[in-house]
Parts: structure tokens; sequence; C-alpha cells
């Protein structure tokens, strides 16, 4: 732990900001189940960009039943008792199960006058953390004025918060089969799919519902014209995706990025072309990426390559790709545990 004690901590910025872990369709049939949530943005920077390595959400998630949430927030605010001991706290859980068991960040919180303080940050799998051992050391403490740390955890539950992301996909294409398992794989990592024809005669209440409308690729520009139309009509700003092949993990990470509607800022990975045999990745902090190439053989059937899983530096980033990962009609997909970003190989 910093030897700063936290009587002396210079004050910071205490905010909030929307946040995602992508859900993914994994090479061994699994799922990755997409999350929702509020992270803890400090001195303008979301907190979790300061942890390289780690595949985590607050306990602020959107889809927890409200009292939860409202017990969380309130547990963030000292009014009820620390759920772990010394004065603890998780700040980041588990995104499949949120059991400690599985490993958390934790802190512990407390006030010092009308201030919060968040100090002793550790990684945690039982009730007793080592500090020496697992301990963050250099991050933190951090202390937050007592007003502005109340007044923004306080919009999370009165109303004033920005309104939760839509997490929901219209799937809108002439191959139904296609369709089917998209939908299956997105309602399995957390994202509702619905499948139609025709989106003109839906009433407008229904469509506010959507963040992204899918098209196939079979689909002609007059049928997604009329489809933009009855979302203009009803006055909703909505993200359409073009589908890029036939293949379901690919298009699953088109949906993600597409729904995906935070600033720049807020995102760890902010650049990926993929051409003349190699991937152009930029990150704006240190963490982990994963790339993966989808190809489609002669016979229009997919191919899954995985070419990149590691730990990237702040900056631009060339990836080699090998010929038979990107052979063909071919795809590239890098990801963050917050962000996805889709190319298609530049010939």
């Amino acid at each position: 732990m910093s030897a700063e004690h936290p009587m002396s901590a210079a004050y910071a910025a205490f905010g909030l900001a929307p946040a995602m872990r992508a859900g993914d369709v994994l090479a061994d049939g699994g799922y990755q189940v997409h999350r929702d949530f509020v992270d803890f943005v400090v001195d303008g920077r979301p907190l979790l960009f300061r942890l390289t390595d780690l595949d985590a959400v607050s306990p602020l998630a959107s889809d927890v039943p409200p009292a939860i949430f409202t017990a969380q927030v309130r547990s963030l605010l000292l009014e009820t008792d620390a759920p772990l001991e010394g004065g603890r706290h998780i700040i980041y859980g588990c995104p499949e199960c949120a059991d400690l068991a599985c490993g958390a960040v934790t802190a512990v919180i407390q006030r010092d006058g009308a201030d919060y303080i968040w100090r002793d940050f550790a990684w945690q799998t039982d009730e007793h953390p080592d500090l020496e051992r697992n301990g963050y050391h250099g991050l933190g403490p951090f202390r937050f004025a007592g007003a502005g740390y109340r007044a923004a955890l306080d919009s999370l539950i009165d109303g004033t918060e920005p309104p939760a992301a839509r997490r929901r996909v219209l799937l809108i294409g002439a191959r139904v089969a296609i369709l089917a398992r998209l939908a299956a794989a997105l309602r399995a990592i957390g994202i509702g799919a619905d499948i139609t024809g025709d989106a003109a005669h839906v009433p407008a209440d229904e469509l506010r519902g959507y963040g992204a409308v899918f098209f196939g690729r079979a689909l002609t520009p007059e049928q997604r014209a009329v489809v933009q139309a009855a979302f203009d009509r009803a006055g909703i700003d909505v993200a359409y995706v073009d589908g890029l092949a036939p293949v379901v993990p690919l298009l699953v990470a088109q949906i993600e990025h597409a729904l995906d509607r935070r600033p720049a800022e807020q995102h760890r990975l902010t650049r990926l072309t993929a051409a003349d045999g190699e991937a152009d990745i930029e990150v704006t902090s240190p963490c982990r990426v994963r790339v993966t190439a989808y190809r489609l053989d002669r016979l229009r059937r997919g191919h899954t390559h995985d070419v990149f899983d590691g730990v990237l530096e702040p900056g631009r980033h060339r990836i080699a790709l090998e010929a038979k990962a990107v052979k063909g009609e071919a795809f590239v997909v890098a990801r963050t545990t917050g962000s996805v970003l889709v190319a298609a190989m530049a010939r």
C-alpha cells in the first residue's frame, strides 16, 4: 500500500459514467455475458482503466434488482455497515456471478469529517485480504469532497441519472436460420433480440425499446430505407448494423460495438484497421486485448483463428496476421473487457 496517510491525501474529483462488459460467443461454444454498469470516475478517468488486466464490473450493475442496487449505493455512502470485514467494500467483482471466491477488487471506505476516503485497494478472494501480497500499491488513497461524492451517488436513485442503455436489437434479414442463431446467441449473453421481416408497422412505443437494428446482407437498399424511415418517424436515434458475414460470433461483435454509445474518452480500445497482413490497433491505457480473425472459405463456411491475446501499452500497435487466418473474405475483431471493434480485411 501507499505510505501516504489518508489524512494527507489531496482531493480527487469523483464521478460516475456508464460502462459495459462486452458479451462474447466463445470458440468452445460458451458465452461471456454482457453487463452494463456504472463505473467510478476519479479525476476524469474511469477507475477501471487503472487496473490493466481485469474482467470485472462495479456493484452498480443495471441488471440487479432495484432494491439491491439502492442498497449498494447506500453502502458506498456508508449509510449501512460495510459488507466485508475491516470496513471493506467491493469496488469491482466477477461479472458472471459476483462471488467473492472468484476474486474482487476491494477497498476501505471511511469518513473523515464531511469527506469520503477510499484506501488500501486489494485483490481479495476470502474474508481477509493480504495487503502486502495482493494490495494495489500506488492506487489511492483518494479523498473525495463529501458534497460532490454524495450528489453523484444520490443521482443514481433519485431519477436524475442518465437513462439506462437500450440492450435490445431488432434483427431483419432474408436468412431466417442465421437470424435465429444470432438471436439465440444474443439472448444467451444478456441482450434482447427480436426478428421481423418488416418494421414499417411496428408501433413507435415498441421501436423505442431497441438500441440497434441489424440488417442481413441480402436486404436491398430499399428495404433498409423503409426500416430507417420507420425509426425516423418515431424520432428514435438507433444504431444500424450491416451484417458482414453469416458468422454468429462476428455478428455479435458488430452488435456489441453498435450498442456502445459512450463517448470516445471512455474507451480503452479506440482504433482497429486490418490490411496487408496486419491489424493496426490503438489503446489509450494498458489493457489486455484479444484479436480474432474470421474468414469465409469458397463454400461460404466460417472459420475462426485466434490471433493475439496479451497486454498492450498505450499507443498504436501492429499485430501480424497469419496468411491462413485472413485468406479470402476475412474480418478482424479486437476486444478489451469493455470495448469491441470490428474491421473488414482490406485488399
